[in-house]
């Protein structure tokens, strides 16, 4: 399953002392995802996936909120290699990688 989204760079809000940094995925997507994945999810609800924003691409997990929509770790590497910084917008194009 692959999905493509627009999104805003927002930093973990309960880890202000770390450099937590996310992308939100859609409620839409999320909602898809949780569907298709129900049988493979992982500790805390994780999901793997392949993530690409720019030029970067890398394997990591998302993670599902209170709010029902999954979140994009993004680390410093991609941050820094795509000159991402909190509330930046970005384009993410998401491969699932369990399904």
């Amino acid at each position: 399953m692959r999905i493509e989204f627009d999104s805003t760079v927002y930093r973990w809000q309960a880890r202000q002392d770390s450099d937590w940094y996310f992308a939100s995925v859609p409620e839409e997507f999320s909602a898809a995802i949780a569907e298709v994945v129900a049988p493979f999810a992982r500790g805390f609800g994780a999901v793997r996936v392949e993530a690409s924003v720019g030029g970067s691409r890398w394997r990591t997990s998302v993670f599902p909120g209170t709010d029902g929509r999954y979140s994009l770790p993004l680390k410093r590497a991609v941050r820094d290699a795509e000159g991402l910084v909190e509330d930046d917008p970005l384009h993410v194009r998401l491969d699932i990688l369990d399904a």
